[in-house]
């Protein structure tokens, strides 16, 4: 009974509509973003946030986007990398082609070409849906690789598709150091994931939950599917689109088509998958899932290696790297199809009960 709900009357309707109406969760996530805020910079290494933190932010972000379509309107997406290049390229046009503008606009405009974007290659998903839908949002994956690699003005004339950008500040802070980048990330990522949370405790997450399980019967009752699925598109191209103005301008610095290949919409998928369809919170299980666990077995193999005294080539132990991370997703879809969300899930409903046992 240490999680317990029992006693938590809601007297008005502004208190029914929390996002989080349990006490014990609202406490969770205050502490949660006082650890992320003040305590994370105070103890992290630069190393910390440059090869775990900072991606692990961004790349949350792009699962909780990417979950949206997926996991909440179930829209299947292989074009998620398109989308973040084009936030990243959008947003990179906007900022050197306008002086003087802002990064967090340049930021915002660019998920809006990504936005725009995404409803036009989410158009296929009013004719057609599963496999044939994910063809078709591969086909934007292919298109934007080709846009940006042949089409010289959105990389300024750049014969090779490679653009960078420095001297970043927002409110006249400098973003140089890996901490202020990271704070930076987190100023993004946190309004952008209650906007999700609240969108999919909505109205308009209702629909997208109702064409995700029978769309046929959420037509006769009266939801339009073409304003649900488009919207869906939109949203979350947005989300994604910012995301990878963020991985590019933050993150990388310098970067070119390559960087937002068909592997990053693999990669978000995963993330989706082994975090969670349908959930919020599994949109950042699955990236620390993703982001964490290469860099823990780059550290762990040659340790096992040499607690072994055998010595093991660097190809080797990348190759073995590979064949353990596709193992343990493997193991882990098998052990629980439903992502790491559903242990927390499973997690929480045993606080509800404990000390007993059922």
């Amino acid at each position: 009974m240490f999680y317990r709900e029992n006693g938590q009357f809601k007297t008005s309707y502004h208190a029914d509509q929390q996002i989080f109406p349990i006490e014990q969760d609202r406490w969770a996530i205050l502490l949660i973003a006082l650890f992320a805020v003040v305590v994370v910079p105070m103890v992290a290494s630069d190393y910390m946030f440059r090869a775990i933190l900072i991606p692990f932010v961004i790349m949350a972000l792009a699962a909780v986007g990417v979950n949206i379509l997926v996991g909440y309107c179930g829209q299947i997406s292989l074009g998620s990398g398109a989308f973040m290049a084009v936030g990243a390229y959008g947003a990179y046009n906007f900022f050197m082609r306008l002086p003087g503008l802002p990064l967090v606009a340049a930021l915002i405009l660019g998920g809006m070409c990504a936005t725009a974007f995404g409803i036009l290659f989410g158009l296929p998903s009013l004719r057609v849906k599963g496999l044939y839908l994910a063809v078709a949002t591969l086909a934007a994956q292919f298109f934007a690789d080709w846009m940006f690699l042949r089409i010289s003005w959105f990389t300024l004339d750049s014969s090779s598709g490679s653009v960078s950008v420095n001297s970043l500040q927002a409110f006249g802070i400098p973003i140089e150091s890996a901490e202020s980048k990271y704070l930076f990330c987190l100023a993004i990522l946190i309004p952008l994931v209650l906007m999700s949370k609240n969108l999919v405790r909505g109205a308009i997450g209702r629909e997208w939950m109702a064409i995700r399980d029978m769309d046929v019967a959420a037509a006769v009752i009266g939801i339009r599917p073409m304003y649900a699925k488009l919207s869906a598109f939109a949203v979350s191209s947005f989300i994604v689109g910012v995301a990878g103005a963020l991985w590019a301008f933050v993150y990388l610095g310098a970067w070119e088509p390559a960087a937002f290949s068909v592997d990053f919409s693999f990669k978000l998928l995963f993330m989706v998958i082994i975090g969670g369809m349908g959930s919020i919170a599994g949109g950042f299980l699955g990236a620390a899932f993703i982001v964490v666990l290469p860099i823990a077995l780059t550290r762990f193999l040659p340790w096992f290696s040499d607690l072994f005294g055998f010595e093991v080539s660097t190809a080797a132990s990348s190759h073995a790297e590979l064949m353990v991370f596709g193992g343990l997703i493997v193991w882990f879809l098998i052990v629980e199809p439903h992502g790491l969300a559903k242990l927390w899930a499973t997690g929480k409903q045993k606080l509800r009960l404990w000390p007993f046992p059922h």
